[in-house]
């Protein structure tokens, strides 16, 4: 709210800086201002540290400057920081914890110099590495905010969506970032040994896949012929319809105009965005681990078996519960904040949906209607990004009295469903 923060030399109000600082922090990308023609670069800087401590989480930064100090690190640091990156267990978590600082750095510092690329010759040497530095971090921190108002005042990548650089680089940081840190150790130690990853690995990288390479084709059929890819080459359209589908999961950039989308790429992008990325990652969303938990669920009762399958493992049944639990969850947040806010703003449910998804699952995407929506209706987007970031399960046990186990079991009786 500081003067100095806001490009005008005004101080900004409440609502403005708690919802640009909650969108940050959770690595979201909603905005009700443009970034780059509101806030000033001491404005920019701030939000840029919260999107960076946002992804990476606190309990990494926190770990990592407490080994660096040499202080002794307790047991209950360690359990934040398993929650935090969702390690299967506690031991060895420290060495966890600089492994993700290290290889966020890394791949941060390889975006950026590929960004400059882009931005040097365009902006000159200290503006052009400012935007290549911040663009990076927020595509690896799956965060969607961005400074190309400098070009056009709330266009995202629009204006770069032609650019097979900035659009490469900037989806392969999203899905870097996507997939998970403990999906990163797993690729380091087996490097291509596909038979040695753990069962977590192959599922994120099998529904990743999957995602994406759906994602794109369906998006470019869905787009073939209509306005939104006018003036585009194949080439581009292709590059178009790769980066829409890798960007709900979830980064909120776009190079396209999503208000020309058809309305199933719309659909699909709300799909999309409600999965998200992968566990223990920078992304939200119910996760593709649990998507695809619950489509092998549905095949798994077609066939009759039971047991849950995949990739010659069996899935415990606890995961499949969860699975369950964070669709329901999802799903009744996302539908009811989208009902409210639809009486509220008197819009139409499919803005608001598009909207309420963006804020639970993290994404950013937007059709546009955010900078308009009245107190009450931010607030709701405020608490649903909160949610988001820290996670469906987290929220509700947080809420939830512990129930010690009871050994006894009562009688089964069989109930008709569907």
């Amino acid at each position: 709210m500081l003067p100095v923060s806001n490009r005008g030399g005004e101080a900004a109000s409440f609502m403005d800086a708690w919802f640009t600082a909650t969108s940050a922090t959770c690595v979201t990308g909603l905005v009700t201002h443009d970034t780059y023609t509101f806030w000033s670069e001491f404005g920019q800087v701030v939000i840029l540290i919260l999107i960076q401590i946002g992804g990476i989480g606190f309990m990494t930064i926190a770990i990592s400057a407490l080994t660096l100090t040499r202080r002794k690190i307790g047991l209950s640091e360690r359990m934040l920081m398993q929650e935090s990156v969702a390690a299967p267990q506690i031991g060895g978590i420290v060495r966890m914890s600089k492994f993700v600082l290290s290889g966020t750095f890394f791949f941060e510092g390889v975006g950026a110099v590929l960004l400059a690329c882009y931005f040097v010759p365009r902006l000159g040497l200290g503006k052009g590495l400012y935007y290549a530095v911040f663009h990076s971090i927020s595509a690896f921190c799956n965060a969607g905010i961005d400074l190309m108002g400098y070009y056009s005042p709330s266009s995202s990548l629009i204006t770069a969506g032609d650019s097979y650089l900035v659009g490469l680089t900037i989806a392969g940081l999203i899905i870097i970032g996507g997939i998970g840190f403990l999906v990163w150790e797993d690729l380091k130690k087996w490097k291509w040994h596909i038979r040695s990853y753990k069962l977590h690995t192959k599922m994120v990288l099998f529904a990743t896949a999957i995602l994406i390479v759906g994602g794109t084709l369906l998006i470019f059929v869905f787009e073939w012929g209509k306005p939104s890819m006018e003036g585009k080459n194949l080439g581009q359209q292709i590059l178009c319809a790769f980066f829409q589908a890798v960007t709900p999961r979830t980064a909120g950039f776009n190079t396209i105009d999503l208000n020309m989308l058809t309305d199933s790429s719309q659909a699909l992008m709300i799909s999309l965005m409600f999965i998200g990325g992968s566990p223990g990652s920078t992304a939200g969303g119910i996760k593709t681990t649990t998507m695809l938990i619950l489509v092998l669920t549905i095949w798994t009762e077609l066939r009759k078996r039971k047991d849950l399958e995949l990739f010659r493992r069996r899935v415990e049944s606890e995961a499949i519960r969860h699975a369950c639990c964070l669709m329901m969850f999802y799903g009744l947040l996302s539908i009811g904040s989208s009902m409210i806010i639809s009486t509220i703003e008197n819009l139409g449910m499919k803005q608001t949906l598009f909207e309420t998804v963006s804020a639970l699952c993290t994404v950013g995407l937007s059709l546009g209607i955010t900078p308009g929506l009245g107190t009450v209706s931010q607030i709701i987007l405020i608490l649903l990004m909160f949610i988001g970031r820290v996670g469906g399960i987290t929220i509700l046990i947080a809420f939830t009295n512990r129930i010690s186990m009871i050994p006894s079991k009562l009688p089964v009786e069989k109930v008709s469903v569907g």
